[in-house]
């Protein structure tokens, strides 16, 4: 039974095709899309992806107790082994795509669908996914190849194959992830920037065309895009440690400014949330005792939406790092979870729910920029500045993921008509309807998610390996065998 809410009254709960039929009066993509997700992310998948992350926290000991020394690490820039790039580049490059509207955007959606106790589950999952994304950077760095042209190739379709013989269950990796790099990386991440900016010029200007807004927003990020991203990892890393420090620092010291001025109200607000995570109470119109379900639901989605913990992309580009050993990228590659999820989207959900606007019944982006509108005249430029940062440093990552998986599928020639076909597609996504993009994305995730989880499950015993070799016993400043040629 899906666990979703949608626009449409009568498909709150619709678990079957022929309920979207009788919603839209006939089957079309939106509708498919919604029972899709249904099935896709029911309580099976929320088990699996939290379960993974549990069950890997335990396997690992608590890797979680290691993230100072992470961070650590992860601020050194030199040159440590072979790779394309340095290991901060690799983690910024990381953060560029995790730190995007999933923080924003995504958490206001957990909230106005699943209520404050959405914030808990998705701190959660950050909280223990810093396990799950230890382990995915660790494999990804053990079982990468050096291809014809000298660079890194890595990631969960190359896991699949040299470790567990698994090719087709790589190439179905792969395929997901060439075309999930759209909605997630893509079309949602343009869509998004688009609409705000056309609400603010709604604001400034009665006779503003929307959809002239948009096109104009669209064109001038296809073109940010195109020159960056024709370049490839270099071009890309190297905007990335510029822009992502910054961008993160300013849109949290926004939200810090926010808090501060209802600091008299936070604690309940804490409390609110965590109450609200356990409580059966209906939310948002729901069904009575589906409280639990829709916060976990939501949360959890949201979450992986935002720090993509066992989806399997971030590995991608922790297998390009000049590391001496897995490990180390392992512990670099985790800290992306910790300042995505723990700390950013954190924040942005306890002002969301400090502020009150969460009851407005706004959703989206709008939702978001009522809180931030409790700043008089800097609220909406910080925000506006943070979610065009995020955007556009996502885009980036993403077509990274997505042209790595083309190259595992097609070759190394496909990658620059991959490029190009991605930069043409920002401004498809500028324009395109905002609830099919989403419910596009939450789909592709999951099924990126499906055999990533799976290599990490059967591959928990080499994590804990090459955990106890490198780490347990001291030996983090061991240098590994280089990797060979494939």
């Amino acid at each position: 039974m899906s666990l979703r809410l949608y626009s449409c009254a009568t498909l709150e709960a619709s678990s079957t095709i022929g309920e979207a039929q009788h919603c839209k009066g006939g089957l079309d993509l939106g509708a498919f899309l919604i029972w899709l997700n249904g099935y896709l992310w029911g309580v099976p998948m929320l088990a699996l992806l939290f379960g993974t992350h549990l069950f890997l926290t335990f396997r690992l000991r608590g890797i979680q107790r290691f993230i100072i020394l992470a961070i650590k690490l992860s601020l050194k820039r030199k040159k440590e082994g072979a790779g394309d790039v340095s290991q901060f580049g690799a983690l910024t490059t990381a953060l560029a795509a995790t730190i995007g509207t999933g923080n924003i955007v995504g958490v206001a959606t957990a909230v106005s669908l699943g209520g404050p106790g959405a914030v808990l589950w998705c701190w959660l999952t950050g909280v223990f996914g810093i396990a799950t994304k230890y382990s995915e950077a660790l494999l990804a760095v053990k079982y990468r190849v050096r291809m014809p042209n000298g660079t890194m190739a890595g990631g969960p379709m190359y896991v699949l194959e040299r470790a567990l013989g698994m090719k087709w269950a790589g190439i179905a990796f792969a395929v997901f992830t060439s075309i999930a790099a759209f909605g997630i990386g893509n079309m949602v991440q343009s869509n998004s920037i688009s609409r705000m900016a056309a609400e603010m010029a709604s604001k400034i200007s009665d006779g503003t065309s929307t959809m002239t807004v948009q096109m104009v927003t669209g064109a001038v990020l296809t073109i940010l895009t195109g020159t960056v991203v024709l370049g490839g990892i270099r071009s890309i890393a190297r905007v990335c440690e510029a822009l992502v420090p910054f961008m993160a620092i300013f849109y949290v010291m926004g939200c810090l400014i926010i808090l501060a001025m209802g600091i008299s109200t936070l604690p309940a607000t804490i409390w609110l949330i965590v109450k609200s995570a356990f409580t059966v109470k209906a939310v948002g119109g729901g069904a009575a005792g589906a409280g639990v379900l829709l916060a976990a639901r939501y949360g959890i989605a949201r979450g992986l939406f935002s720090n993509e913990s066992g989806l399997g992309s971030a590995p991608i580009v922790a297998a390009a790092a000049q590391t001496k050993n897995p490990v180390r990228q392992a512990l670099v590659s985790s800290t992306g979870t910790f300042w995505d999820t723990v700390v950013v989207c954190a924040i942005t959900g306890l002002v969301l729910v400090n502020t009150g606007v969460w009851q407005s019944g706004l959703k989206g982006e709008v939702l978001t920029h009522t809180a931030f509108d409790k700043i008089p005249t800097l609220g909406p430029i910080v925000l506006t500045i943070g979610l065009l940062t995020f955007v556009f440093s996502t885009i980036l990552g993403w077509s990274y993921y997505g042209e790595k998986a083309i190259e595992y599928l097609l070759g190394i020639k496909a990658v620059t008509p991959y490029r190009i076909l991605w930069v043409v597609l920002v401004m498809f996504g500028a324009m395109a309807v905002p609830q099919c993009v989403w419910d596009f994305a939450d789909a592709a995730n999951a099924l990126m998610a499906i055999p990533n989880l799976l290599a990490l499950l059967l591959l928990s015993g080499v994590a804990v390996a090459e955990t106890r070799k490198y780490l347990w016993s001291g030996n983090l400043d061991t240098a590994a065998e280089d990797i060979a040629l494939d």
